[in-house]
């Protein structure tokens, strides 16, 4: 029996029944300048992966080898993030990840919503024979077993199961909520509600949808075809798949939990500045929720080959010493005689000589000048920090020249510098 209590050959066989659709065509506009030249799912998170690498892990581990990739905006960068590093599936054995740009196969345009997408693709995806369509989102950051969620699908006779995390109810209007029944059935569900149903008896707790949902194929054909049909729908799962089915089908939530403890298990939504700055000061934690170290659970991404990672000078006559303190650091990063505090430098990030870097977030290819001081920012790809130059100190000043988020983020770009070059990869 597998720790979810189901067995394992169960489950696999599930698994293997599946198709998954990761939705990835997304801007992701409340992440700013960030999505300026790249869409959200594309974006850097932890260092060395972008964001839709969490999603593509958990389908690798949970035994879920046939994945499409449904893109469109501004989806270069992720296209060959792809490419580069999730080619190694095998063909032969029926294994794959499909890339599917919008591309105006039934109609003259482009995805109008996530249930358009799906509906834009069916050519494509009733061929391989799925038992079971596995939708995701590509850019939330997370770890989850989806070989439990099939099988508590089957288990419930479902036609459609929606994972649901538990959040405040103060929080709860930026996301689906449902409404259950003592057994998991989902009998109400409001999109974005101004005041969000509370769970029964835990008027504080609301549960949210993660945007992920098991559907029998034979079933999710049916529902896009007539959604399709439906000139007043706005061709959104959420919005409109999911009101429309609960009152006639058997919809069922999955709570996202830990098994053994019951507790909430980690996600995160990191549509917002403030949201994807907090995400990544969590990874330098001692314990974090998030356990990168898992190698039972391991994150796959492409890995650019760079050299190992350098620390120069121990000059302590002219306080010019290259260390770092509760840091995550990349390869090809070279720290020379500056100071590094909680913060994480991705891959090719280099921090010259007497500069300061404390409580941020710096992507590839970073430099930071000589005496800069950097704190509570998020500093993108490209960007050459001029020498002397304060970024976090005078919020004000920050808000002239870059982009402050309300929990006091400044997000820079090379744009914002003066500096013309669009990193998209």
């Amino acid at each position: 029996m597998s720790e979810n209590n189901y067995p394992q050959r169960f489950v696999s066989l599930l698994t293997r029944q599946t198709v998954a659709l990761i939705l990835a065509g997304g801007r992701g506009s409340r992440l700013k300048r960030l999505t300026d030249w790249r869409a959200k799912p594309a974006v850097h998170f932890g260092g060395k992966y972008r964001i839709i690498d969490f999603t593509l892990s958990n389908c690798l581990n949970s035994g879920i080898r046939r994945i499409g990739v449904l893109t469109q905006y501004k989806a270069d960068s992720l296209i060959r993030h792809i490419q580069k590093g999730w080619g190694f599936l095998r063909g032969e054995l029926g294994e794959f990840i499909d890339l599917l740009p919008a591309q105006q196969r039934i109609h003259d345009s482009w995805y109008k919503g996530t249930a358009d997408a799906v509906y834009q693709n069916l050519d494509i995806l009733r061929p391989h024979d799925p038992e079971y369509v596995l939708i995701l989102a590509g850019d939330h950051v997370y770890k989850m077993d989806y070989g439990a969620m099939l099988a508590y699908h089957v288990e419930n006779k479902a036609d459609i199961t929606v994972a649901c995390v538990e959040v405040p109810v103060k929080d709860a209007s930026a996301f689906g909520v449902i409404h259950v029944d003592d057994s998991s059935r989902i009998v109400d569900f409001v999109e974005k509600p101004d005041q969000p149903p509370a769970i029964p008896g835990r008027p504080d707790t609301a549960l949210a949808s993660m945007g992920i949902y098991v559907v029998n194929a034979k079933f999710l054909y049916e529902q896009l075809i007539k959604d399709a049909d439906n000139s007043k729908s706005s061709h959104d799962f959420g919005k409109d798949i999911l009101p429309e089915v609960i009152n006639r089908y058997r919809a069922f939530a999955y709570p996202f939990l830990n098994m053994q403890t019951g507790v909430q298990s980690y996600w995160r939504d990191v549509g917002t500045i403030d949201a994807y700055w907090a995400a990544n000061m969590e990874l330098i934690g001692v314990n974090p929720e998030l356990n990168l170290y898992d190698k039972n659970w391991p994150v796959w991404t492409y890995q650019e080959q760079v050299p190992p990672a350098k620390f120069v000078f121990e000059d302590t006559a002219h306080d010019r010493v290259g260390h770092a303190f509760d840091s995550m650091v990349c390869g090809g990063v070279i720290i020379s005689g500056s100071t590094v505090r909680h913060s994480i430098l991705s891959p090719n990030v280099r921090v010259n000589s007497w500069a300061l870097v404390e409580h941020s977030v710096v992507l590839p290819d970073v430099n930071i000048g000589r005496y800069a001081k950097v704190r509570r920012a998020i500093i993108d790809r490209g960007c050459d920090v001029p020498q002397g130059m304060e970024i976090g100190y005078d919020l004000e000043k920050d808000k002239a020249r870059f982009d402050v988020s309300p929990g006091g983020i400044v997000t820079v770009t090379p744009d914002m510098l003066g500096q013309k070059i669009h990193f998209v990869r």
